[in-house]
């Protein structure tokens, strides 16, 4: 099934069931409880054929939501591609780094728009294959952690580079497009042969196999249960391959990846001001956006 947070006409949060184009309202077939209505819908275990006879309404009248509006938190994966490590010219990857945390407030939804904070300051583009959890856990094995999982979903997580603490460059409102669907596992291939594409106005950056990971998503999301109790709705992701490069006002990134549907994003410098701190310069050195992917693999 696929999955998908919208605001109605009368600007209440819903949740629904996108099929073939078509768009059921399922929001009243949920218990109560805490939380968007994609978060109740998750922690309730959904039957889906209960689903079946939910109102359909038109997409086109309703506004897209990241596909978890509220997750209780974002955990992200640094370096986790051995290229993109060697395109950052690291020392580490995330054997010694661990992860991170994005701030949920960063989030925006598919055809939103980026909004650069500075206009001295180079912002990137980093796409990612993430996970919604489904059910709260803690201490999860490795064999057993994709049974935690929700979902998949694609989120990109925007940079700004620097010499700043990593979670404040990374969570600027907005620099956290997600969804715009969450897809269950049964219509998701093995992500070991899952394919993710991003371009810039349409020139290809990044080409990955997300069976190229460092840290695969069990090991992954066995770690982060280790250090935090994961709750439903919560978000991990995987981390970005090669081909980061900047962004700049007016442009449009699509990421598209194998199962999943298209995130689609625009780029605005609008509001941008003077950076009050100093890391410029600092922080691991991002390649040319210039560069085409096939001469970093050169």
């Amino acid at each position: 099934m696929r999955y998908s947070s919208f605001r109605d006409r009368d600007g209440r949060t819903r949740v629904g069931v996108a099929e073939d184009g078509a768009l059921r309202d399922v929001t009243d077939l949920l218990p109560d409880g805490p939380g968007s209505p994609m978060r109740r819908l998750i922690a309730s275990v959904p039957d889906r054929r209960a689903f079946a006879g939910a109102p359909e309404i038109d997409p086109a009248t309703v506004e897209v939501l990241p596909v978890v509006p509220d997750p209780t938190k974002i955990v992200a994966a640094p370096v986790n591609y051995r290229a993109h490590q060697t395109e950052m010219s690291s020392a580490s990857t995330i054997d010694a780094l661990g992860v991170f945390l994005k701030a949920p407030s960063s989030l925006a939804a598919d055809r939103g728009v980026i909004r650069l904070p500075y206009v001295d300051r180079r912002v990137d583009q980093e796409g990612e294959l993430a996970a919604v959890i489904g059910r709260t856990a803690r201490h999860v094995a490795e064999s057993e952690a994709l049974d935690v999982v929700f979902g998949y979903t694609g989120l990109l997580d925007m940079t700004m580079r620097g010499g700043e603490d990593r979670s404040l460059r990374k969570s600027f409102d907005t620099f956290t497009p997600l969804g715009p669907t969450v897809v269950t596992p049964d219509e998701v291939p093995p992500i070991d042969e899952l394919e993710l594409h991003l371009r810039v106005n349409g020139t290809l950056r990044q080409r990955a196999d997300l069976r190229d990971l460092i840290w695969g998503l069990p090991r992954l999301l066995a770690y982060v249960s280790s250090v935090m109790t994961l709750h439903p709705g919560d978000v991990v992701s995987t981390g970005t391959p090669e081909g980061v490069g900047e962004v700049h006002d007016g442009d449009r990134i699509d990421l598209r990846i194998t199962g999943l549907d298209g995130l689609t994003v625009t780029v605005s410098g609008e509001g941008a001001t003077m950076c009050p701190t100093l890391g410029a310069g600092r922080g691991p050195v991002p390649p040319s956006a210039l560069t085409p992917v096939a001469e970093r693999r050169a």
